[in-house]
């Protein structure tokens, strides 16, 4: 174990949280750091629709279509994997509040210079650090909100909060209307970029708010902060709520560490859990090569197959909002029915709901509007399925290498997603053939279906367990047990 030792120490943080009741307190803590999806999803489906409007004569950069949709995306697909992996380090090194605040502070300065850019070469490099703080953004915030929500609702928030991901991308694909069309083509794609700094000056008021994880801190040598913290959250939830906080008889005991090497998370995932590292690998291919499937080129599979050119945006907003339903109707069921049924389940009906997309395409038994319906469906179940992997791989390892774990599946999905999956299904989708296009999706729905099976045999039933439970820090020295019937008043 790498690190300075500071001590050991006995507490009862964990199981505090753990039992405490849904209130106010939790709604901020969702406000303040889930809603980065929102943004991610926004700036994605922004730039794919401005596309056009920045090659047009008078944008104020001398740039192409395919190099806003090809170079211009790449960048931020690496810029997001060099992010996650680089800020995902610091957060399990650092703490989840300093890092949450610098990643979001990155996204904020990279997308009010991008809106500034005058050259090709700046607006490049700022879609890169754009994508920079928003990679950094996905490790910090899933961990910190795994630590502080309580473990019977801890399913439910990160499946609905990974899919306002989708949220963003529909209001993406509606705000970008007005701006382009009513505005002058110097200005509404600037605009556009200006609604994200916007937004994220507003979460940033409130995210000024959040704490840093007690469970982080106490295991990095700061329990008199954390026992403080927890103290004060008590008070706050007690007042909010009217309810008695009884004390929890579980305790963890810990041989506190200001850090943990890199060598020992990377042992950790490896050697410690090759199993679950198995599992989110799988999780993650399946869920990037079933939504390039069908998100990669749908406008012109709309246009090659159905003659739908005008206003695809309108077609994209509907399959955003099954997307973004799909969760927030599932998600629940997470924490009830269990996270084998449910992850297992979503993998496993939307890809095959995919594979019939696929033989009634084949059989031209689909039109414009069939089609979209059909992706809906698709993804209905796919978006809980993809927001489940994050789920997976942010409870199932060690608290010193969460955020790291989170950030190297975030890595491997956005690389996938991102890089290899546009490579492979460019030639399929741009053929115009249909058959080609078939292909694209049976692809994309085996992918889906093996990862299904993958959690069949390998997942985890983590519903309703404490982080410590699923998988032991790797600085404790066991749990212990402390006497039953002890109450006391919250924050005592």
């Amino acid at each position: 174990m790498n690190g300075e030792p500071t001590g050991t120490v006995t507490t009862k943080v964990p199981a505090r949280l753990d039992r405490l009741p849904w209130s106010r307190w939790h709604w901020m803590i969702v406000i303040g750091l889930g809603t980065v999806w929102i943004l991610d999803g926004l700036e994605v489906t922004i730039v794919g629709n401005i596309s056009g409007e920045l090659a047009k004569a008078g944008s104020g950069l001398s740039i192409t279509q395919a190099q806003v949709s090809g170079l211009a995306a790449a960048m931020y697909v690496i810029g997001a994997c060099a992010g996650a992996l680089f800020f995902g380090w610091l957060t399990d090194r650092f703490g989840r509040k300093k890092l949450f605040m610098i990643t979001l502070g990155t996204y904020l300065a990279a997308t009010a210079l991008t809106a500034v850019s005058f050259a090709p070469w700046w607006f490049f490099l700022f879609r890169f650090m754009t994508g920079f703080g928003i990679g950094g953004e996905y490790a910090a915030i899933n961990s910190a909100i795994d630590e502080m929500i309580p473990s019977r609702h801890r399913g439910m928030i990160d499946i609905v909060i990974n899919g306002t991901y989708w949220a963003g991308a529909a209001a993406g694909a509606l705000l970008t209307v007005p701006a382009t069309s009513d505005l002058p083509v110097s200005v509404g794609w600037r605009v556009c970029f200006g609604l994200g700094v916007v937004l994220g000056v507003v979460i940033l008021l409130v995210r000024r708010n959040v704490p840093e994880s007690p469970r982080w801190l106490f295991i990095h040598g700061h329990a008199g902060r954390a026992e403080e913290l927890v103290d004060g959250i008590e008070r706050r939830v007690a007042g909010e709520t009217g309810v008695t906080l009884t004390e929890p008889a579980e305790s963890i005991t810990v041989r506190q560490r200001r850090s943990v090497g890199f060598g020992t998370i990377a042992r950790t995932m490896v050697r410690s859990y090759p199993r679950r590292t198995v599992l989110g690998f799988s999780l993650f291919i399946g869920q990037a090569f079933l939504y390039n499937a069908i998100t990669f080129g749908y406008a012109q599979i709309l246009a090659t197959f159905f003659h739908i050119t005008a206003d695809p945006g309108y077609y994209f907003a509907v399959i955003a909002v099954g997307n973004l339903v799909g969760p927030l109707v599932l998600g629940r069921l997470f924490d009830v029915l269990g996270r084998k049924t449910m992850i297992a389940g979503t993998y496993l009906i939307s890809g095959f709901l995919l594979l019939g997309t696929a033989w009634l395409f084949d059989a031209g038994a689909l039109n414009a509007v069939t089609m979209t319906a059909c992706w809906s469906a698709v993804l209905f179940f796919a978006s809980a399925g993809a927001s489940s992997a994050y789920l997976t791989v942010s409870e199932v390892f060690p608290l010193e290498t969460r955020a790291m774990a989170i950030a190297f599946f975030y890595a491997i999905g956005t690389a996938a997603g991102g890089v290899a999956g546009p490579l492979l299904f460019s030639a399929l989708v741009s053929s115009g053939r249909v058959g080609d296009t078939v292909v694209a999706f049976v692809i994309g729905a085996v992918l889906m279906i093996a990862a299904g099976l993958v959690e069949v045999v390998l997942g985890v039933r983590a519903e309703r367990k404490s982080l410590e439970d699923i998988a032991r820090p790797l600085t404790a020295t066991g749990p212990v047990r402390a006497p039953a019937g002890q109450a006391r008043p919250a924050g005592a």
